[in-house]
């Protein structure tokens, strides 16, 4: 999963993050009290318009910097980049929580103008940790957040015994079939990366909710559920009703690729029946299975006839090449090409000579130009379409610059994730046609739709789950239902209920391996990427509608439609300004984010997958 960063942002990857989500006020959430000082005068409504506009050039003044700082210290990691980019975020944390107070002072006060109610609501909506105002707090909670950025950014597993870094253990599970090697590298990795962070996790926790309820929330998770334009226990509603759409999908795809695992390995290692067994589906994680598509591909419809990994090296793709590819789509729909300073200042490959965090992220340094990704990209299919994924971030980035500071934002955080992803959905063989990578004589042709669809929801169908249980374990976490000393048990728990899977052996009380998942420790909340899951393929049906497709919809490819790109710039440009239905409206003609597009996309799949699945015991 991939993450945007903006430049008032010492990073999203760090506890600092002020991701402007739009928010209104909610009755439920009780403001924090004015200071004494401030209580003694009537606010107006020139006081609040002057405050906001103060306090969106501090956040852009600090933020700039905060950036800088930031993009250093995740692509060359160093105690003293650590402890740089931790001052500077206790600074961005000080400053949030300052601004947050402050807007609370004008709750209540009539005659506001849309923009400054909306603009004071985010300011105390907006903060991913808030820090309390005890003395010291701040730089307390922002040294634990870079210490546990970083472990993980340095994190090691072994193969065969031998150490292996982040990245590449991450594709090695994707590549090796060997079950003993696969359950060493899983077990390594959680409790190496994962186990030690436990104590440190469980301080930042209590911190950030001693600075929630100050803001006047019951905790952190209520605070960030609070964010999306409605009350925060109608966002955990619609996340639930979202999730009921598409679950039984998600089952029938769990219960064929058990059986297929069970063939290839036998009983000792995947039962017939139950829950998977979570290192078996190529992704430390089990969060996307697409890897281990060599496994559970059907005979015939199975070998669609290509593989992009196969195609890049053919056609003598290097990284750089990858990216140009992906900057390609994005002009064939009229975008302006990418800045200059795109090229010279990214991290396209993984540098030899130090550690940085390889997790891919779109950055936007300066809220204006200096857009950059940061990657470890190989030569493969994953990170093409990664690729594809982060410049939706940069390109959605670019095309609300012109907005002021606190609507530099998607108009919700999973339009920012499902802006890439959607695009991505059009790599088709189409497209692959059209740049150059596939021979028209090579398209699979409609005998092989079984595969291309199996393919795509071995990945979008089977992170479900995962999408939504991440912050559910961190909403109980931060409302004290889970105990620090129940913290792996919950995530066992959870992971098994909604992804009917388990560790590959028993995990210790004192594990945590929530810890061995970057947005965890990276402190990124996760409920974007569930709803930028379900918007993708909203977004995506959207624009094959405009662009007069009539085929599969899974076949669609909407590469070169300026139409397209005019009507999906307009809806960037709104950027946060807006309520999130506004900007989904502008695209899609809903106000609804609906689960009905993704199914209507899998349909013929999921037809196919009751068949195979006749006679089987599906479920857990």
């Amino acid at each position: 999963m991939k993450i945007s960063i903006k430049a008032a942002t010492s990073a999203l990857a760090i506890a600092t993050l002020f991701a402007a989500a739009p928010a209104v006020a909610k009755k439920k959430d009780k403001a924090a009290e004015p200071a004494p000082a401030a209580a003694a005068a009537a606010p107006t409504v020139a006081e609040a318009d002057a405050f906001v506009a103060k306090a969106e050039q501090e956040l852009n003044d600090l933020g700039i910097y905060g950036a800088q700082a930031a993009w250093i210290n995740a692509t060359y990691i160093t105690d003293d980049t650590d402890a740089i980019n931790a001052r500077v975020g206790a600074q961005m944390t000080e400053l949030q929580v300052r601004l947050a107070k402050g807007a609370a002072r004008f709750d209540g006060l009539e005659g506001l103008s849309y923009d400054t109610k909306r603009k004071l609501d985010m300011l105390k909506q907006s903060i991913v940790l808030p820090a309390p105002s005890t003395p010291g707090a701040a730089r307390d909670l922002n040294d634990l957040a870079t210490r546990l950025q970083s472990a993980y950014g340095k994190g090691k597993g072994t193969l065969r015994g031998k150490e292996i870094n982040g990245s590449d253990i991450e594709a090695e599970m994707g590549s090796n079939r060997n079950p003993a090697e696969l359950k060493e590298m899983w077990l390594s990795w959680h409790d190496n990366v994962g186990k030690p962070m436990a104590p440190d996790y469980a301080k930042l926790v209590e911190i950030a909710n001693q600075g929630a309820v100050e803001l006047g929330y019951k905790d952190t998770g209520a605070m960030w559920r609070a964010g999306y334009d409605m009350p925060a226990d109608d966002f955990a509603k619609m996340m639930d009703k979202l999730w009921v759409q598409v679950k039984p999908l998600y089952d029938a795809l769990h219960c064929y690729t058990r059986a297929k695992l069970n063939a290839k390995y036998g009983d000792a290692v995947q039962a017939k029946t139950g829950p998977i067994r979570a290192d078996l589906l190529g992704n430390m994680w089990a969060q996307e299975w697409g890897n281990i598509y060599d496994i559970v591909a059907p005979k015939g419809a199975g070998d669609i006839g290509y593989d992009v990994e196969e195609l890049l090296k053919a056609k003598n793709y290097d990284p750089v090449k990858m990216v140009k590819a992906g900057e390609g789509f994005y002009s064939s729909l009229g975008f302006a090409p990418l800045p200059d300073s795109f090229w010279t200042r990214s991290q396209i490959t993984k540098p030899r000579d130090r550690e940085v965090v390889c997790h891919a992220s779109a950055w936007d340094i300066d809220n204006k130009d200096d857009l950059r990704i940061k990657m470890c990209t190989k030569v493969n299919a994953d990170d093409f379409v990664t690729i594809h994924h982060e410049l939706g971030h940069n390109y959605y980035q670019r095309a609300y610059n012109k907005q002021s500071y606190l609507y530099l934002n998607g108009a919700n955080d999973g339009f920012h994730e499902a802006i890439g992803d959607f695009v991505a959905l059009s790599i088709t063989p189409d497209y692959l046609v059209k740049i150059g990578l596939l021979d028209q004589a090579k398209v699979p042709s409609a005998d092989k739709d079984t595969g291309l669809l199996l393919r795509q929801a071995m990945d979008k169908v089977a992170f479900l789950p995962f999408g939504l249980l991440m912050d559910k374990w961190r909403w109980g976490v931060f409302s004290g239902s889970i105990k620090p000393a129940h913290y792996e048990k919950a995530w066992t728990d959870l992971r098994l209920q909604y992804q009917g899977i388990v560790p590959p052996a028993e995990r210790p009380d004192d594990a945590f391996d929530p810890g061995a998942k970057y947005h965890i420790p990276g402190n990124t909340p996760y409920a974007r990427y569930f709803l930028a899951r379900i918007l993708q393929f909203q977004f995506y049906k959207a624009a094959c509608d405009q662009a007069g497709w009539k085929g599969p919809l899974h076949r669609c490819s909407f590469y070169g439609d300026k139409e397209v790109g005019r009507k999906l710039d307009a809806m960037l440009a709104m950027g946060a300004s807006k309520p999130w239905p506004d900007a989904l409206e502008a695209f899609t003609g809903s106000r609804e984010i609906d689960g009905s597009a993704m199914i209507a996309y899998f349909q013929p799949l999921i037809g196919w997958l009751n068949e195979q699945n006749k006679g089987q015991r599906c479920g857990w």
